[in-house]
């Protein structure tokens, strides 16, 4: 049987994502036109499908014991991550994103494969880890592949229970929970890698690590699964991202399999008849109606919502606290800056010395009153690389893309702030207006700018001036009237805001997702903000 072909017909006639039929439409023609030397053979997918059915058991409540028997997109999706081999019965499949809401059965399903990869996939000495963010996650489906051994007579005549892991003394293979940081992960020969819940791991060095750990093994996977999540610019959004751009055809990876399960559009939620798109186990392993009364209490509270959109749904947002949703936020247009030679523009500068980042934006606006910004940030270099596994961002590629610089030394050189907007005004002819800066920690720096020609505005930091530039900033967001040239680092600075409000009803930014998550290039975007409405007047009518 052809569990592909089967699933597929069924896609054909029921709610599916535009992705995910996509996929399945080349895995289609994968089977009927092989490329590249591999082919679909039907026993090496069956091979896997009868092990878990027939040999794995289902662990849990009353039907603990029982056979497991999985669901046609199960079958499917396994047909497809073991069916395509070469001569030599290599896989073509190395890596695959599964993304899918929650309670569609999937700790049960990699309980079972990662048995199968221990017990049959034609490798001795197989190492299985079960990875996540936090090692109490990644036990989650170590424990199941425990219960179903111990549920399992035959299993449990070939699988030992050790202290750390499972091993197996017939072909000395073992399966293990890892949740450590990535510097202690060196030395690994991993086979299989399942990744849990992949939208909570910060540090892409973890799935960096894992993924060149397999290097020596003849047919390793590393195999994701994941819901949205609320983090964002984290390894989930690089990874979310690739496997949508080959899925869309943009990036040609033949060894990537990106299984989507998800909405097309936000609002297709409250159409019943789409819930099925982002939940395959729906009415199965997730109960219609517990997804019904979630809907129904997130109908009268917008953080509920939220939460069920991401994990329910699968729709990409960032924390319930924050001050703007991810769909409102999140603008992928670009601009070149060539292109406003001669312009003026309004800066605001966020200073800082040692543990934020400083950053220096620079508002431009055209006739239509659009709005483009175009930011730089800085920090240290001493302690840089320390930092960067201290709090788990990617400060070292954003360095390496151009968003941010290294000022010599232990704290920020206020002077290279000046040299950067001096580059500007030399190189592209730009010409500045006002600077808004916060007075806090300014010291010489003021007295240098203004030395440079450069006009100078304080910015206090309090709900009185902040709230209006506040309100207009998230105005031209949610409406796409600024372009602020997908910078992955105010990105990442967006969805860490929250808002708090006075008794007048006036609103500030604060750190809606802990210390370690900064939002200073928001702050300095205010700043300039706030220069560009006590100078809207002078800003349009030398406007572009």
């Amino acid at each position: 049987m052809n569990w592909i072909l089967e699933y597929y017909r069924c896609l054909e006639s029921g709610d599916v994502s535009r992705r995910l039929k996509r996929v399945y439409e080349g895995l289609i023609d994968a089977c009927n036109n092989p490329s590249n030397g591999y082919v679909f053979s039907d026993e090496r997918a069956e091979r896997v499908i009868n092990f878990v059915e027939r040999i794995c058991v289902q662990s849990k409540g009353e039907w603990a014991g029982k056979p497991l028997e999985l669901q046609l997109w199960q079958k499917a999706f396994i047909s497809a991550l073991f069916g395509f081999v070469d001569a030599s019965g290599n896989r073509k499949y190395r890596e695959s994103l599964l993304l899918v809401g929650r309670k569609n059965g999937k700790s049960t399903m990699l309980a079972a494969l990662c048995l199968y990869a221990m017990l049959a996939d034609f490798e001795n000495g197989a190492e299985i880890y079960c990875m996540a963010t936090k090692k109490a996650q990644a036990e989650l489906i170590f424990e199941e592949c425990c219960r179903m051994v111990r549920q399992s007579p035959l299993l449990s005549r070939m699988i030992k229970k050790r202290k750390t892991d499972l091993f197996s003394p017939i072909n000395f293979s073992k399966i293990k929970p890892l949740g450590k940081n990535s510097d202690t992960l060196d030395g690994l020969n991993c086979s299989l890698c399942v990744i849990d819940e992949l939208h909570n791991i910060k540090d892409r060095q973890q799935y960096e690590v894992m993924r060149l750990s397999q290097s020596a093994r003849q047919n390793p996977l590393l195999l994701m699964i994941t819901t949205a999540g609320t983090m964002r610019e984290s390894v989930f959004d690089d990874l979310y991202s690739y496997a949508c751009n080959v899925a869309d055809g943009n990036i040609d990876d033949p060894a990537f399999l990106p299984i989507l399960y998800e909405l097309d559009d936000r609002d297709e939620w409250q159409d019943p008849q789409n819930w099925i798109k982002a939940n395959p186990s729906l009415g199965v392993t997730k109960r219609l109606d517990d997804l019904q009364a979630k809907l129904k209490r997130a109908a009268q509270n917008p953080r509920d919502l939220a939460a069920v959109l991401v994990y329910d749904f699968n729709i990409i947002g960032n924390s319930a606290n924050c001050w703007l949703t991810y769909e409102q936020w999140n603008n992928p247009a670009t601009f070149n800056l060539d292109d406003f030679r001669g312009a003026y523009f309004i800066g605001g500068v966020d200073l800082s010395r040692v543990n934020d980042l400083t950053c220096a934006s620079i508002l431009l606006m055209d006739s239509a009153e659009r709005k483009f910004c175009h930011q730089m940030y800085w920090l240290p270099a001493d302690g840089f690389h320390d930092r960067i596994q201290r709090e788990k961002v990617p400060y070292d590629k954003w360095q390496q893309a151009g968003f941010l610089r290294l000022c010599s030394g232990c704290t920020i050189r206020y002077s290279d702030i000046t040299e950067w907007l001096m580059q500007l005004v030399q190189t592209i002819e730009l010409s500045p207006l006002v600077i808004g800066y916060d007075p806090y920690a300014a010291a010489y720096w003021v007295d240098e700018m203004t030395a440079a020609g450069f006009r100078m505005e304080k910015i206090p930091q309090n709900a009185k001036n902040i709230s209006l530039p506040m309100q207009h900033l998230g105005s031209d967001l949610i409406a796409k009237n600024l372009n602020y040239q997908n910078n992955p680092i105010l990105r990442w600075c967006l969805s860490n805001v929250g808002v708090i409000e006075d008794i007048h009803e006036n609103i500030m930014p604060i750190k809606a997702n802990g210390a370690k998550n900064k939002i200073d290039g928001v702050s300095s975007l205010l700043d300039a903000y706030a220069g560009l409405y006590q100078h809207y007047g002078e800003m349009l009518n030398v406007a572009l």
